[in-house]
């Protein structure tokens, strides 16, 4: 028996080694100008002295982009660039000169996630005013549930998958209180069961049959990070897992030749959308890392979306072909004919995310 145990332990230290070293290959030795830590450091500090967009409040595109500054800070034990993050949310703290008129107020997804930057600054600095103000954000958001138990801020767009889940979750990291990760699995266990089509994707919302690439990149980055916190034994995980393997293969057959993926997903004449591809970047590395997707099947189009992704950053440090913010509409022309932007934080979040995913 105890030579059987042995065995055994030989056998999975040799598994992850194999891992190990097929991650390796694929998330090293990159091309010059496109490391990780080379793109993510640049990126950051653009995001350091970038003025606010849209308003007048803080909007969540920002707040997704100082969140992966943030991580990626933590992650390459950047301290001035932490420092200086924290500097910059400072003003939106309560009393702070820009807090009355920045500060969201809408018992809304889209400025609930708010939260989440103090959240992720309690996480790294242990300092309690942070979360106190985070964690009111994720109390706040759960204040009058539905009958089902859900927050009351479901309303079912794919968006959501992400918005909605990334305050809990880190509610959950800086607290370690089960309750915030229960929400999040019930959450998108129930977006799943009534989002997903059968090949694997997401129409923009029930009533719009287009797999738009942001709209779907958002739901890929919320079951990848979710995945990240949920425990082996949770009774969600394996719905959620089923559900985001289900996605990566078929993300897996419609990125294009470039390595990157288009406006319209299943579409090949519609345009390379960057911000689109940077989520799905981060949702593959994340799970060939973990060991949820096979390495050698999905390694590979992971480190070609990240170079392609790469490509897109102009010479200010700008994301460039990034979609405008878009609503949902049942037109073919209305996604087709959407302007590409550059420098939008809708591109700029997801090619930190992708690099701190590159890091971890």
């Amino acid at each position: 028996m105890k030579s059987k145990k042995l065995k055994l332990a030989f056998l999975f230290l040799a598994l992850n080694i194999s891992a190990l070293a097929q991650n390796t290959t694929y998330f090293s030795n990159w091309p010059a100008g496109v490391s990780p830590q080379e793109v993510g450091k640049l990126v950051a500090e653009h995001f350091v002295t970038s003025p606010h967009q849209y308003g007048p409040t803080i909007h969540y595109s920002e707040v997704a982009t100082w969140y992966g500054a943030l991580t990626f800070a933590a992650l390459t034990h950047d301290d001035a660039l932490r420092t200086e993050l924290i500097h910059k949310f400072e003003p939106l703290m309560p009393g702070g000169a820009e807090a009355a008129a920045r500060t969201p107020v809408r018992h809304h997804v889209d400025d609930s996630i708010f939260g989440t930057v103090p959240l992720e600054i309690a996480i790294q600095t242990k300092d309690p005013k942070y979360l106190e103000v985070g964690k009111g954000w994720a109390d706040r958001q759960w204040e009058n549930p539905r009958p089902d138990g859900l927050s009351a801020e479901t309303r079912f767009w794919i968006d959501d998958m992400y918005m909605l889940t990334i305050l809990q979750l880190e509610a959950y990291r800086a607290t370690h209180d089960k309750k915030y990760l229960d929400r999040d699995a019930q959450e998108m266990s129930a977006y799943l069961d009534q989002l997903q089509q059968p090949n694997g994707l997401f129409f923009h919302a029930p009533d719009v049959p287009f797999y738009w690439g942001r709209g779907d990149g958002w739901v890929a980055v919320g079951m990848a990070e979710i995945l990240r916190d949920l425990p082996q034994d949770h009774p969600q995980r394996k719905r959620i897992l089923a559900g985001y393997q289900k996605m990566m293969a078929a993300l897996l057959k419609y990125q294009a030749k470039d390595g990157m993926w288009r406006q319209l997903i299943d579409h090949e004449e519609s345009w390379p959308e960057s911000s689109s591809s940077a989520m799905f970047t981060f949702a593959l590395i994340t799970g060939v890392k973990n060991g949820w997707l096979d390495a050698a099947t999905y390694g590979p189009a992971a480190r070609r979306a990240w170079i392609a992704v790469a490509g897109y950053i102009d010479q200010n440090q700008n994301i460039t072909n990034v979609c405008i913010g878009t609503g949902k509409q049942n037109s073919y022309e209305y996604y087709m004919e959407r302007k590409r932007i550059t420098g939008d934080f809708h591109g700029q979040a997801p090619v930190l995310w992708a690099a701190s995913a590159l890091l971890r």
